[in-house]
């Protein structure tokens, strides 16, 4: 499972960089998608990293025209994330390229997915890793893994 799991992000890492995408950023337009104006520390904190990494994620999915950044019309003082029609379209891009790398023959692409989706949750019943959410949504991507810290203040 660990070599599968490593070919298949190689893989998929080169071909979303012809997207000028990485996983992180993938994960982060998929937040930004589904939840739209949110701040960069709620993109952080959806996506279950540090406010100063996703920062760089976004920087990024900016500077490659698949973001902007608005100001927050609730504190002016921060600003929200807005998906661009580019940052949609690669989003698409990149499930399906998700689609095309998890079709194995063996089992077909929801089938696999719900039996990750099985094994991510049998480990969390056992791990100390601190997963609140894990759910798959439309287009095909891992949608949410949420630290159990509380909500970030922005």
């Amino acid at each position: 499972m660990s070599t599968a799991a490593r070919m298949f992000e190689y893989n998929w890492n080169r071909k979303l960089q012809a997207l000028g995408l990485t996983h992180a950023g993938v994960m982060a337009l998929d937040v930004i998608s589904r939840e739209g104006g949110l701040t960069q520390a709620q993109v952080a904190h959806k996506v279950g990293v540090q406010a100063q990494t996703m920062g760089k994620t976004l920087t990024r999915l900016e500077a490659h025209g698949h973001i902007t950044r608005e100001r927050n019309a609730v504190d002016r003082r921060s600003y929200v994330m807005v998906l661009t029609d580019k940052g949609r379209r690669a989003l698409a891009e990149a499930a399906e390229i998700e689609h095309d790398l998890a079709g194995t023959g063996v089992l077909d692409h929801e089938e696999l997915r719900q039996a990750l989706e099985q094994v991510i949750r049998d480990l969390s019943e056992t791990d100390t890793m601190p997963l609140d959410v894990v759910r798959a949504e439309d287009p095909g991507l891992v949608s949410e893994i949420a630290p159990a810290s509380s909500t970030p203040r922005d």
